[in-house]
Order: C-alpha cells, then sequence, then structure tokens
C-alpha cells in the first residue's frame, strides 16, 4: 500500500499546465487533446460532426431567450459540506474515517489532474486518501496486486481505478479484481448489471450519472414522461445515464432501508411502497453512428452531452427550452489563456444559453458534481461496512 509521501511526490506533477504542445500532440480534434472527462468513447465520432470554431447564427426565435445557469459549484459544495459533518461525527463515534484508495497506472495529464482533485477533495471532507501509483510499463498482475491488497485494507472503504487504462491492458479483467463492496466508481459489471434490473439495486451508481441526476433534481426539473437524448453510449456516462433518466432514483427511505443489510442485498428485491422514485423519461441514446443526430436531439427536453467532441452540439440541435447538462470537458488551445489552452464543453454554450431554459457551464456545472458523488459513495461504503446507518 502506498502511503501519503507517494501522494506528496505526485501533487507536484499534477500542478503542472499544459503547455501547448502537450495540448496539440495526439489530439482526434483540431486544435483539441483527448478530453479531460474520460468518457470511454465506443466509437470514433467522424469529421461531420465537428464544426468550425465560428458559431453559426442562432434561430431567430431565440434571441432574446437567457437560459438559467445550473450552477455545479455550488451545488457540490453543498454536499462535501454535508459529508464532512457526517464524517466529523463517524470520526467522534467509531474513531474512524472513510478511507478512499486510487490505482493510477501511467503519466496522462487528464488522469494526473483528476487524481489531484481526488486528493483535494478527501482532504477537505476529512477522507483518509491512499494512492498505489504504476508506471504504464507495468504489468497486469502488479495492477491486480494493488487492488488485492486495497480489497484486504479495512481501513480503505472505496477504491477506484483511474480510467482510461493504457490500451494494452484488459480493463474488464482488472475491474473484476476489484471488490463489489469497495467499488465506488460503480463500475463493477454487477453494479452495472443491477442497476439496469427492476427490482434490484447497484451498490454504487456511477458518479458522473448520477451526478448529472442530482443536478436534474436538485433544479427542480421534471423527469417523469419527458423526452430525453444521452449524445454517446459509454460505460462510463453514455449507458448509465441512459439508465437513470429512465428507470431509478433512490429515495432516502430506500436509501436508510438499504443500509440495514449487507452486500447480500443486491439479490434482495424492495418493497414497491419503500424504495423507488422512478424517473419514467422516454430515452434515446445518440453516437458516431446516428443516422439525423441532429433531429433526434432536437426532440429532446432534457439532453446530456458526453461525446467528448468541442462544441458538437449546436444552437440548431436543441428544442428551445430544454434542460442540457454538458458533461463534455474538452480542453482547446487558447494562447491568451495563463495555461495555453482554456475549456469547452460538448455543447455550443453562446447558442446553446439562448434557445435552453437551463443549462450546465463548462467547467463549473458536472465536473464538481462528479467529484461530489464519489464522496458520497464512499462515505456510504464507509457507513456500511462499519455497520452505520
Amino acid at each position: 500500500m502506498v502511503g501519503m509521501r507517494m501522494i506528496r511526490r505526485v501533487v507536484p506533477l499534477l500542478s503542472r499546465p499544459l503547455s501547448t504542445t502537450q495540448i496539440r500532440n495526439g489530439s482526434r480534434i483540431p486544435k483539441s487533446s483527448p478530453p479531460l472527462v474520460s468518457l470511454d468513447l465506443p466509437d470514433e465520432w467522424s469529421s461531420n460532426f465537428t464544426h468550425s470554431d465560428s458559431p453559426p447564427p442562432s434561430p431567430k426565435y431565440t434571441d432574446n431567450a437567457t437560459a438559467r445557469i445550473i450552477d455545479g459549484i455550488s451545488e457540490a459544495e453543498q454536499i462535501r459540506a454535508s459529508i464532512a459533518v457526517e464524517v466529523s461525527r463517524m470520526k467522534e463515534s467509531t474513531g474512524k474515517v472513510p478511507g478512499l484508495a486510487v490505482v493510477l497506472v501511467g503519466q496522462r495529464q487528464d488522469s494526473l489532474a483528476y487524481v489531484r482533485k481526488k486528493i483535494m477533495a478527501c482532504h477537505e471532507v476529512g477522507f483518509r486518501f491512499s494512492l498505489a501509483e504504476l508506471p504504464e510499463s507495468c504489468t497486469e498482475e502488479e495492477i491486480c496486486d494493488a487492488l488485492s491488497n486495497y480489497n484486504k485494507d479495512a481501513s480503505i472503504h472505496g477504491i477506484l481505478v483511474q480510467l482510461p487504462l493504457p490500451q494494452h491492458f484488459d480493463e474488464g479483467k482488472i475491474l473484476n479484481v476489484l471488490s463489489l463492496e469497495k467499488d465506488v466508481d460503480g463500475f463493477h459489471p454487477l453494479n452495472i448489471g443491477n442497476l439496469a434490473i427492476q427490482g434490484r439495486e447497484p451498490l454504487f451508481i456511477p458518479c458522473t450519472p448520477k451526478g448529472c441526476i442530482e443536478l436534474l433534481l436538485r433544479s427542480d426539473v421534471e423527469i417523469a414522461g419527458k423526452r430525453a437524448v444521452v449524445i454517446g453510449r459509454s460505460n462510463i456516462v453514455g449507458l448509465p445515464a441512459f439508465l437513470l433518466l429512465q428507470v431509478i432514483h433512490l429515495s432516502h427511505i430506500a436509501v436508510n432501508l438499504l443500509h440495514s443489510y449487507k452486500s447480500n442485498f443486491l439479490q434482495i428485491s424492495i418493497p414497491h411502497e419503500h424504495c423507488l422514485q422512478r424517473h419514467h423519461a422516454t430515452v434515446s441514446i445518440v453516437h458516431a453512428y446516428s443516422e439525423n443526430p441532429e433531429m433526434i436531439t432536437r426532440e429532446a427536453d432534457i439532453l446530456v452531452a458526453a461525446a467528448g467532441v468541442p462544441n458538437l452540439v449546436r444552437g440548431s440541435w436543441l428544442k428551445p427550452g430544454a434542460v442540457v447538462l454538458d458533461v463534455g470537458i474538452n480542453p482547446i488551445e487558447d494562447l491568451e489563456s495563463e495555461n495555453g489552452y482554456r475549456l469547452i464543453g460538448d455543447v455550443c454554450f453562446d447558442e446553446a444559453v439562448k434557445i435552453a431554459s437551463a443549462i450546465t457551464p463548462v467547467p463549473g456545472g458536472v465536473g464538481p458534481m462528479t467529484v461530489a458523488m464519489l464522496l458520497q459513495n464512499t462515505l456510504e461504503a464507509a457507513k456500511r461496512a462499519l455497520h452505520l446507518t
């Protein structure tokens, strides 16, 4: 197990800004590096779906409209504050705090940046944090050994493998080693499988789509009966977002009920009167092989954009009054910026804000909620391990 000395050695690397050269090299999109949010893209979006940097005029009938900005930073701060209070109480009553471990393979700049955010967030709320840093030249066995050590460590309640892994590794095989009770990213096949089956509950819901649903609920957005479209079909965002919008959200009663069981509650059918708020949206997925994606997206009352393509969604793609959740975080070259780049989403914000009724900004929207949901999942894992309700 790697202690704090390893963490201190990594943090200076994380604080270095990306150079303009780093931003340009290896880019799939002109003037853009791989997206900072790892979306596990199953297919390549062709050049037909990219646009010039100069946006076309917005539809005339929306010129005077201005969408409400959904502030993910503010919502995440409230969640973290609540978690910090619970951690303080846990420490007073048990002498223990939640522990999160991350296994990091290689030196991808986006992965390093996300690990740094997780370190800072854990310290802020009082979690214990441990990092196993492995070189890209390591073997699958070494990664699995690091996971096995954390599986056995009673002070660690949540474990995640920082994705994406280098391409030569078998991601599925590695994630299968992860203890189900500590899979706070929610990527274990049993967690995803139980998310998809009505009457069963996953131990953990993947953090980014969970954060999207939380933002909708906290923004009083009506989901039931609405038409939702998810752009992107990744295992990390697109697929679980599709499932969550139409199927499952746990009520507070259900959460308390599930705490009374150990991990075997995965096989338990929860009584209807106790448990589920079903969202009942009609959901479509748009991907790189979809025909007429603009037409499909234009029907959406709720849009989740998670393709990893800068400015993919233009104003002409949006239904007036739609609620837009922009998951993409794409660094594009900007020589006037201090770091040589700026962040934009998958949605052309300047156009969308004139058409949508509400929209998440990039940065400051879904991103902060992803980290908050990771902390929330880890807290729940610690409560289960310590038999707390």
